[in-house]
């Protein structure tokens, strides 16, 4: 009877012993492994509109960087400054960089769109450029001075003529100046307003032409060699990325942002562009 009762003693604890090991072989982890996919995020794609140089080159520099964090860099190149800020407001992109904030402003004001910066990555010194002369004190009476047609880009180029002391402007206008607003103009000079990307193209066909450095470096010029003269670095020009209301503090672009303004790219815009291009952050 002992005996008895000593074997089902056993077999009750051995049955209690395997009951508990298979509970805990089956029971689910608490914090699932990236092995199973459970928690992990899609990666996401981000379309961003770019001038060629140096825009696209900087994106093109943080690909990898974005894509390790769940971001696939889509960049769609443009040769104007219309088109990237149209298709961002259409939706067709998520974010464009290409202009400063004084364009966008103008842009927004004239459109009726409602875009957005989201932060400065680089500053493009403004040149005058020629081919014809090789100091802006060779200038001949009535020669052909070329500036870009938009609002706040012939502003600006008009306003660094004056600081060069080629004309002279009405008093206030700074930055906001026409053609219209010339009220010195001693050598009879003649202001020819052109699409900015048009500019390298007509510079065997006007004596000066007040070039964007992305065109200027796009046309193998060196605003740090072949200018005559550029905005001092403290321009209050930077350029921007650029969002929507609705999307600029989104996960995806506030990652572009924060990797584009980092010490890896400040190095990259100080050893690719030797001065021509400088970091704003």
């Amino acid at each position: 009877m002992k005996k008895r009762s000593l074997i089902v003693l056993f077999l009750i604890v051995a049955l209690t012993t395997l009951a508990a090991c298979g509970k805990q072989k089956t029971e689910p982890s608490a914090t699932p492994t990236p092995a199973s996919g459970a928690g992990e995020k899609a990666a996401v794609t981000l379309k961003i509109g770019a001038t060629a140089v140096p825009h696209a080159e900087i994106l093109e520099s943080v690909k990898d960087k974005l894509k390790a964090e769940g971001v696939n860099l889509e960049i769609k190149v443009f040769t104007d400054y219309v088109l990237p800020n149209t298709q961002l407001n259409e939706k067709q992109l998520d974010a464009n960089f290409f202009q400063h904030l004084p364009y966008l402003e103008e842009f927004n004001k004239s459109k009726g769109t409602k875009l957005v910066s989201v932060g400065t990555v680089h500053i493009e010194p403004f040149g005058g450029y020629s081919r014809k002369v090789k100091a802006i004190g060779e200038l001949k009476d009535g020669a052909t001075i070329a500036i870009p047609n938009d609002p706040s880009n012939g502003g600006r180029a008009l306003a660094l003529l004056e600081k060069n002391g080629l004309i002279k402007l009405k008093e206030g206008v700074g930055i906001a100046g026409t053609a219209k607003d010339i009220v010195e103009n001693k050598k009879n000079f003649k202001i020819k307003e052109l699409e900015a990307a048009m500019l390298p193209r007509v510079l065997d066909e006007v004596d000066l032409a007040l070039i964007n450095t992305n065109y200027a470096l796009e046309a193998k010029l060196v605003p740090a060699k072949d200018a005559l003269f550029v905005e001092d670095k403290d321009s209050p020009y930077a350029n921007i990325i650029a969002a929507r209301e609705d999307n600029a503090k989104s996960d995806a672009v506030q990652k572009l942002i924060k990797a584009l303004q980092t010490p890896e790219v400040k190095k990259f815009i100080e050893d690719k562009y030797q001065g021509s291009i400088l970091p704003a952050f």
